[in-house]
């Protein structure tokens, strides 16, 4: 059976040479969470080990979904995102408005909580713009 990387489409393998600077490397498969497990108290790194959760239940309703993609994409693009100074900033300023930020912490995990749902939403309407425009030139 082929399978295809998720983000760009490439054929992945599971024969081999996992993360080496080949085309192999590159192309090879890796399995990846939609929802981190460590969001909801748990990691598979860690068994048996419970964390303080920051979501009860997942708001998206897509606990335990994976996807799979390429070395490539999974490790390089999503694990490694490129943040400038001014997205930053930007994005500290809409944590602010949401009243999101914080001085000092405290036990609960709501802040986080929403400055996860935040990026996620800042993802979802720069996609959506983007796909707008990318359609219609």
């Amino acid at each position: 059976m082929i399978s295809n990387c998720a983000i760009c489409g490439c054929i992945i393998h599971r024969e081999g040479e996992y993360a080496k600077p080949s085309i192999k490397g590159r192309s090879h498969a890796t399995k990846h969470h939609n929802l981190a497990e460590r969001f909801l108290g748990r990691s598979r790194n860690r068994r048996g080990e419970q964390r303080e959760p920051i979501f009860k239940e997942c708001p998206w309703n897509i606990e335990g979904q994976t996807e799979e993609f390429c070395y490539e994409c999974h490790e390089e693009l999503l694990h490694n995102p490129v943040l400038l100074e001014t997205d930053i900033k930007r994005f500290a300023e809409l944590v602010k408005l949401r009243k999101l930020n914080e001085t000092r912490k405290t036990k609960s995990r709501d802040k986080i909580a929403g400055r996860i749902k935040l990026l996620h939403e800042v993802l979802e309407l720069g996609i959506e713009k983007l796909l707008e425009i990318e359609r219609y030139e």
